[in-house]
């Protein structure tokens, strides 16, 4: 049962990145006025989920000892690396429909390896615990939609066609599928193991809300939208609160 929830969970997730990559295609405009607040709101989600799910699950089996340190570390060097690399290839070559720009292709690079590790996540997740399992997955799909848009348009401004934009995105979020079936194999096997990616997935969230997120966020300036942003992303640190309410609720 373990098995199916979590493959159920990460084939839902996979399944939200075809589905608003297809409505981008459709209603591009209209999505780009609402995608930095989705931005906001998965930003808050990140955190929310870091904070009041996995760091307590966390906590309270093992504490908080030097080595989960330097594993939340380590998820946040990791990313870093793999950015770094993947900012630093820029292509000179002029755009044209012989010649598809290099960062297209180590964006989609990036967008397989991050996506194998959210399947990781959610593995780990399911294994502490369903709450912590559904606030992760949550958590995940509501980042995946912002990022999924923003991939699409990096693919086509790349110059992919939007049908194959379409379906490389899907292909690399399938890649969570994968990643979901190593993380409840590690898990199954050591149960230390599914801590350890529980604390790398600690480092990874706070990277990509805090290096990726808030930055985006950052970029409007206007008081009222500011102030709207600030608010969902609140609402997206509710939301996890909520979730943990709900819970210990029942």
């Amino acid at each position: 049962m373990t098995r199916l929830n979590t493959l159920l969970a990460v084939g839902l997730v996979s399944l939200i990145s075809f589905i608003w990559a297809a409505v981008l295609r459709i209603k591009a405009k209209k999505l780009s006025h609402i995608a930095p607040f989705l931005v906001s709101l998965a930003a808050g989600a990140l955190f929310g989920d870091v904070f009041f799910h996995m760091i307590p699950e966390l906590v309270e089996e093992y504490g908080w000892p030097l080595w989960v340190s330097g594993v939340v570390l380590l998820g946040i060097i990791f990313h870093f690396m793999v950015e770094k690399y993947i900012h630093r290839r820029h292509c000179h070559v002029p755009v044209s429909t012989h010649h598809v720009h290099s960062f297209a292709w180590m964006n989609l690079v990036w967008d397989f390896i991050h996506n194998f590790i959210d399947g990781l996540i959610i593995a780990a997740s399911f294994i502490i615990s369903p709450a912590v399992w559904r606030a992760t997955t949550i958590a995940v799909v509501l980042h995946e939609i912002p990022q999924e848009i923003a991939d699409f348009w990096v693919l086509i401004h790349g110059w992919f066609s939007a049908k194959k934009a379409l379906m490389l995105n899907f292909l690399t979020a399938l890649w969570a599928v994968l990643g979901a079936i190593i993380g409840l194999s590690l898990g199954e096997a050591n149960e230390m193991m599914h801590w350890v990616l529980v604390a790398f997935a600690i480092g990874g969230f706070l990277y990509i809300a805090g290096s990726d997120l808030l930055p985006e966020i950052h970029k409007e300036t206007h008081p009222t939208r500011s102030a709207f942003q600030l608010s969902i992303f609140i609402l997206g640190i509710v939301l996890m609160v909520f979730l943990t309410f709900l819970e210990t609720s029942h």
